[in-house]
């Protein structure tokens, strides 16, 4: 999979920023590491942070409302019919993006920097969730990576990967697996990157998503969350360090989430590889960020999603959503892999 620095040229160019000098006094800083990138970071994160690395680094910029509305002038803003984003590619090749209610950002056309500005009333762990999942997402689009919407659980020391959609059940179903003493990768966003030895799935931040219901049957009944926004009971629950993985691991399998009770099988679980063709379009369509769409990416995203589809195998996965079932559902995915997974997963450490 490629990782060379593209910049994104979208069709709607309007004005372009000021950005501040990039130069500034190291304790004005933070440095954290998150999707194996590095982030310099004006504002405190909820994530571990680390040493300053001389890997690939993203600068994260607390600006006031006044240099967004420099930078954007008289941009006429998009919305996204898939989601409550408004945005602009404006003609400096930077990116705008607001969601009501919680904050604004803007995006270097290089991906190397993110400023960022919570609205009043946001709580900051809600504004976390779009700095690091959806307004992260550019950059990495833009610095030649492509990001799966996917949550990601660690089995004997590899990735399993759900893929879906916003409400599909990827956070429940990763919710059941911590409930039985498995860590959680990465909740959302996830991005792979190949490696001498494979593909390699890296951590994303330490919380996840739940319904309420969810979190107490799973996570225990004094677990505590922030409401993701105003317009959902979903919660933003960090997690312990012991229910979680902080170091990249090797993809071990990938299950696409279908509808509830799809096909013939009524209340069964249902477990099926995908043809090339199918596990082709099933990634395609699980990409996290569909607002930057020229042609470069689109290029870059046939390539990549060509390249994992030959090198790991893609399942389709049909249960009925009722949390009783969960449990059930993990135990046929753990089933699964160890009975036809092993020389999958032999050949993606060891490179066979």
């Amino acid at each position: 999979m490629s990782t060379l620095v593209e910049k994104a040229s979208g069709s709607h160019f309007k004005q372009g920023a000021n950005w501040p000098a990039s130069v500034a006094p190291a304790d004005r800083f933070r440095y954290y590491r998150v999707y194996g990138m590095s982030l310099r970071s004006q504002i405190e994160l909820s994530l571990p942070q680390h040493a300053l690395s001389h890997s690939r680094e993203i600068e994260v910029l607390d600006q006031p409302a006044s240099f967004f509305s420099c930078a954007v002038g008289g941009a006429v803003l998009e919305r996204s019919s898939l989601s409550s984003i408004e945005y602009a590619h404006l003609e400096d090749g930077s990116t705008y993006a607001r969601w009501d209610n919680l904050g604004e950002f803007l995006v270097s056309g290089d991906g190397e920097r993110i400023a960022c500005r919570r609205f009043d009333g946001a709580s900051d762990e809600s504004f976390q969730v779009y700095l690091l999942g959806q307004a992260l997402s550019f950059s990495l689009v833009k610095q030649g990576m492509e990001p799966l919407h996917a949550t990601s659980v660690v089995v004997d020391g590899g990735a399993l990967v759900f893929l879906g959609g916003s409400g599909i059940g990827k956070s429940s179903l990763a919710a059941s697996f911590l409930h039985a003493g498995y860590e959680l990768l990465t909740d959302d966003l996830l991005l792979l990157q190949e490696r001498p030895s494979g593909l390699i799935a890296y951590p994303g931040p330490a919380r996840i998503k739940l319904f309420p219901p969810m979190a107490r049957e799973f996570l225990g009944s004094v677990v505590t969350g922030i409401p993701m926004h105003a317009g959902t009971r979903k919660l933003v629950i960090r997690l312990p360090a012991d229910k979680i993985c902080s170091t990249p691991v090797p993809l071990r399998a990938i299950y696409a989430l279908g509808p509830p009770h799809e096909g013939s099988g009524g209340g069964e679980v249902q477990i099926a590889r995908l043809s090339s063709r199918e596990a082709f379009l099933t990634l395609i369509n699980n990409t996290f960020n569909y607002v930057i769409m020229d042609a470069g990416r689109l290029q870059r995203q046939f390539l990549e999603t060509s390249f994992l589809v030959k090198a790991t195998a893609v399942r389709t996965l049909s249960y009925p959503r009722e949390l009783s079932c969960l449990p059930s559902v993990r135990d046929a995915i753990l089933e699964d892999i160890a009975k036809s997974s092993d020389g999958e997963w032999k050949a993606a450490i060891w490179g066979d």
